[in-house]
């Protein structure tokens, strides 16, 4: 199969270009004096300038030389198409125009030398990704709540003291008749008199047939 053939408008504009400039330098340099093959051999030294310069200036944009070997050539491609368009008499042609046209070649071939040994920019090397290390997974450590130290008991004044507890009440005394109680006294100042010891409720109530309260009574009265 054949491949269609397209043809693209810059590259139509860039051939038209240079055929022009091409015969603008040829008829220039022909007219200062310049005949046969070496009219035809300025427009070639001014384009290879132009395209190693060119050329420079896409390997290092930094580089100044390039730049302006790139401008001098563009200068002198612009200048022979204006100066073919009429504004120069090609019969008469200045004496510094000649000049120019015959130290063409030295300049051009001094600027191709430093563009062709310009020392290339040297590229820095990119520098390798840093593996970053993988985070440890955060751990929680508990602590166990240490004991608090035992304090010694605090002393307490003498007003912050407790009371002391309040004696046990006897219950209260049951009224005993006047007559049973003097009967009741004499029965024990001769229990006394027997025993020498003082009588007890359990004694009085069992003499007595009394109520185990009402007894009670009495012993504490006659103690």
């Amino acid at each position: 199969m054949f491949r269609t053939l397209r043809l693209d408008a810059v590259l139509v504009q860039a051939v038209i270009a240079g055929a022009l400039s091409f015969a603008h330098l040829h008829d220039l340099a022909a007219a200062a004096g310049q005949d046969g093959w070496k009219a035809w051999a300025y427009p070639v030294s001014v384009d290879l300038l132009m395209v190693a310069a060119w050329r420079r200036m896409r390997a290092d944009s930094a580089n100044r030389d390039a730049w302006l070997w790139f401008a001098i050539a563009l200068i002198a491609s612009l200048g022979a198409n204006v100066a073919t368009a009429g504004l120069l008499d090609m019969n008469h042609v200045p004496d510094w125009l000649r000049i120019l046209v015959a130290g063409w070649p030295a300049l051009a071939f001094l600027g191709g030398t430093l563009l062709a040994h310009a020392p290339a920019p040297v590229p820095q090397p990119e520098p390798e990704p840093v593996e970053e290390p993988e985070a440890a997974p955060e751990l929680t450590v508990e602590r166990v709540p240490e004991a608090a130290p035992e304090l010694p008991p605090a002393e307490l004044s003498p007003a912050e003291k407790p009371s002391d507890p309040d004696p046990v009440l006897a219950p209260p005394a049951v009224p005993v008749p006047p007559a049973l109680l003097d009967h009741a006294r004499k029965i024990a100042d001769a229990h006394r008199a027997q025993t020498g010891q003082p009588i007890d409720a359990e004694t009085l109530r069992t003499r007595h047939g009394l109520p185990p309260a009402l007894a009670d009574s009495i012993a504490l009265q006659l103690a």
